[in-house]
């Protein structure tokens, strides 16, 4: 599956094992090593098939957010207190 990120004006495109997509929060540290903000408090959400902005913040929407991915999951990155989900 792949993985279109996205934070401010900056894009990421990645590939994660659909069947094994691991934890939240090992997920929420690979963001911010690929976009190179770990000492920035950040929200994660993606675009579902209606094309509204859901969080991601826990294991469970996660793997929601995961197993709604056909086959590309828009993951959008907003500096803490910014996405509006």
């Amino acid at each position: 599956m792949f993985y279109f990120t996205t934070f401010g004006a900056e894009f990421r495109r990645f590939s994660l094992d659909h069947f094994k997509p691991g934890k939240f929060e090992d997920f929420y540290k690979l963001l911010l090593h690929i976009h190179h903000i770990s000492n920035m408090a950040v929200m994660v959400g993606y675009a579902d098939i209606h094309g509204d902005l859901l969080p991601i913040n826990n294991d469970d929407n996660f793997y929601k957010a995961v197993s709604s991915a056909n086959p590309l999951l828009r993951i959008f990155i907003q500096k803490q207190g910014e996405l509006k989900c």
